[in-house]
């Protein structure tokens, strides 16, 4: 017999098998390894943000340099890891044992690792080199979704088919496509 609540108008009904399960709460070492990793980041967009060019020579505003929004929110990103840091310190992060990985955990790693790695290479190695910006986007969101199916739990995902790679790239096509259309022409921002 199935015990969940009844479901209202803006809710759909729940099976007990389809319900989400609750996100265990991070550990105050998890928190502090995100703390580092935020205040790191703060830092390298506040040191590139004071790299940018300040155009004086063009008698810009001071309050419209190229690298003030960045500057400001990478000082956003130091405070808010500090705080996150010294919260999970008081909450025992130095004093916590290490547990282990779960099965779930590590995938969610591999996952943000790949992710990571993704967008490093997209920026750093594949903007600007001469190809054109649709294309080489239209590259990288393809090839970011065959190869998330690939590395997916999910034995059906990771068979990859003529047709998941024909959407894959279609939607690798629109979407480099789209990107390009709202920059060059709502934004008058000139693309790589």
């Amino acid at each position: 017999m199935n015990q969940s609540a009844p479901a209202t108008a803006d809710e759909p009904a729940q099976t007990p098998s389809t319900a989400p399960t609750p996100e265990p709460e991070a550990t105050a070492r998890a928190d502090l390894r995100d703390a580092i990793g935020w205040v790191v980041l703060g830092v390298i967009v506040v040191l590139a943000s004071l790299r940018m060019g300040r155009l004086e020579d063009q008698h810009i505003n001071p309050l419209t340099v190229p690298g003030l929004v960045p500057g400001l929110l990478g000082v956003g990103m130091i405070i808010v890891g500090a705080i996150m840091g010294l919260r999970s310190v008081q909450r025992g992060a130095l004093h916590e044992a290490r547990a282990g990985r779960t099965a779930e955990q590590r995938e969610r790693r591999l996952r943000v690792v790949t992710a990571t790695l993704l967008c490093c290479g997209y920026s750093v190695v594949l903007i600007g080199r001469g190809l054109p910006f649709w294309l080489v986007s239209a590259a990288y969101v393809t090839g970011s979704i065959l190869l998330f199916d690939r590395i997916s739990s999910d034995p059906a995902k990771r068979r990859i088919s003529a047709r998941t790679a024909g959407k894959a790239l279609l939607i690798g096509i629109l979407a480099s496509v789209v990107v390009w259309l709202v920059f060059e022409r709502l934004f008058l921002v000139r693309l790589p």
